[in-house]
């Protein structure tokens, strides 16, 4: 079960701030995921680091979303098998912003006067931002055949503010579990 919880936790990398989550999905559409009935969690890192806090929110809001679609979460061998991994890349985010203050009206040519713009000037400032983006892999697998049936790829900046993920871990399961093939029970 520990090795379960931890499992979960990776997910936080990409679901702890109102940043716009990324969702990509993929499948076997040749599957038919209506006759599953149980899922168990395959692994994860071991590097992941979370605290009991997180595990907790993380087991909780997987279970609700695997409940509401009539499915059992299992200690092992569970007709579903998933897998998560997380990767955690340091990024920097780059802005430039340019001001124009121009100068006075332009000038029109007339007979034997120049012509031109008048003086103007410009300020360009620029910003750098370090940020930690998150990107989560869910593989889910046929528990027998041990082939891949679904896959999730989602992608989020980290925010490590502890107030934050008591609800967007849920929010962030939540939207990467809207595109999974089994829908909610109604």
């Amino acid at each position: 079960m520990k090795k379960n919880l931890l499992i979960l936790g990776c997910i936080l990398f990409i679901s702890t701030n109102g940043i716009a989550q990324k969702v990509n999905t993929d499948y076997d559409k040749e599957v038919d995921f209506s006759t599953y009935t149980s899922v168990s969690f395959l692994g994860w890192q071991e590097d992941a680091s979370l605290n009991d806090f997180d595990k907790k929110r993380f087991t909780d809001a997987f279970k609700e979303e695997f409940e509401k679609r009539n499915l059992d979460l299992v200690e092992s061998s569970g007709e579903m098998v998933i897998a998560l991994y997380i990767v955690a890349e340091q990024k920097t985010s780059i802005t430039a912003y340019t001001s124009y203050y121009g100068g006075g009206a332009g000038r029109g040519y007339r007979r034997g006067g120049r012509g031109g713009w008048g003086g103007g000037h410009s300020s360009t400032t620029y910003s750098e931002s370090d940020y930690l983006e998150g990107t989560l892999v869910m593989n889910v697998f046929d528990g027998a055949s041990k082939e891949q049936i679904w896959q999730a790829v989602a992608t989020k900046t980290v925010n490590s503010k502890p107030d934050k993920r008591e609800k967007s871990i849920p929010k962030g399961v939540k939207k990467i579990m809207k595109k999974f093939p089994i829908a909610p029970a109604k």
